[in-house]
């Protein structure tokens, strides 16, 4: 296979696990080459890698998206969904020239009612947020297939993919969702009204926010990309015309990825099953 590979931490090159890595990968016959942007693909190449952490993951996707590749996580992070593939692991497949599988992950498109900047990308794969900049409160008004729901009164509302529920939306009290979970998590950030609850959607609901805010502006992030956008904007959102093609090895599993990475259901009383 031919590999391109994405990067935002320069240092990485140092690390012992990332030179490895490259040796089994020219063991196995590629030599894999580093890229920025989508036009830095070269004819040929068969995926992309992202070497780091879900934040670099996250990065990566645009260019997976955009050159119409799979792409596969390699962490040399902490906690990873996303970049569930350890390098070592990575590197065995390829000598082992074991199996990799595909899936296809469920974007979200957000159109704002205002002018973006000329770079701005509509597309997110965990999640959109809304957050005041001030000590004001916000009111977020929700319309869920033109149907109004109570107006939300807390720091901020994200609405999440079944890929982003183990990220930001886990920590605000979202449900755990299997990424081939066809839906969208609408949750409050620190709500001031305790009735509210995270809310969940089916994928070709109609969604649409406005706010309320005393401040002039809020802030708007897609993923990790963040905006100021004047407090007026008014969101449309709906699943993207495309899918990210998420690639991993042949022995990924999410509910084991639950199980190591948030320590999940961990109990003495499980004994070496925990």
């Amino acid at each position: 296979m031919k590999f391109a590979y994405y990067i935002e931490k320069d240092g990485l090159g140092q690390n012992p696990k990332f030179r490895d890595l490259f040796a089994a990968l020219q063991k196995a016959g590629t030599a894999p080459y580093q890229v920025n942007c989508s036009s830095d693909i070269e004819e040929g190449t068969d995926a992309l890698l992202s070497l780091g952490g879900d934040g670099t993951f996250l990065s990566a996707a645009r260019i997976a998206l955009s050159s119409d590749l799979p792409i596969l996580g390699v962490n040399f992070g902490r906690l990873g969904f996303l970049s569930e593939a350890g390098p070592e692991e990575l590197a065995s497949a390829l000598v082992e020239n074991a199996e990799f599988h595909v899936e296809e992950r469920e974007l979200l498109q957000v159109k704002p009612d205002m002018e973006m900047p000329e770079d701005f990308w509509p597309y997110a794969l965990n999640e959109m947020t809304v957050s005041r900049v001030g000590a004001s409160m916000l009111g977020i008004d929700v319309s869920v297939n033109d149907s109004a729901l109570p107006t939300y009164w807390a720091d901020g509302l994200l609405v999440a993919t079944s890929s982003g529920s183990t990220a930001y939306s886990l920590s605000v009290g979202g449900p755990i969702c299997t990424p081939d979970s066809k839906l969208f998590i609408v949750s409050p950030v620190s709500p001031h009204n305790l009735n509210v609850r995270p809310l969940i959607v089916p994928l070709d609901t109609k969604l649409s926010l406005s706010l309320r805010s005393r401040d002039e502006s809020v802030v708007f992030t897609m993923d990790n990309r963040n905006y100021t956008v004047p407090a007026d904007t008014t969101f449309e959102l709906c699943p993207a015309p495309m899918r990210l093609k998420k690639m991993s090895l042949g022995s990924s599993n999410f509910i084991n990825a639950l199980r190591s990475r948030l320590l999940w259901g961990q109990d003495v009383r499980n004994g070496s099953d925990s």
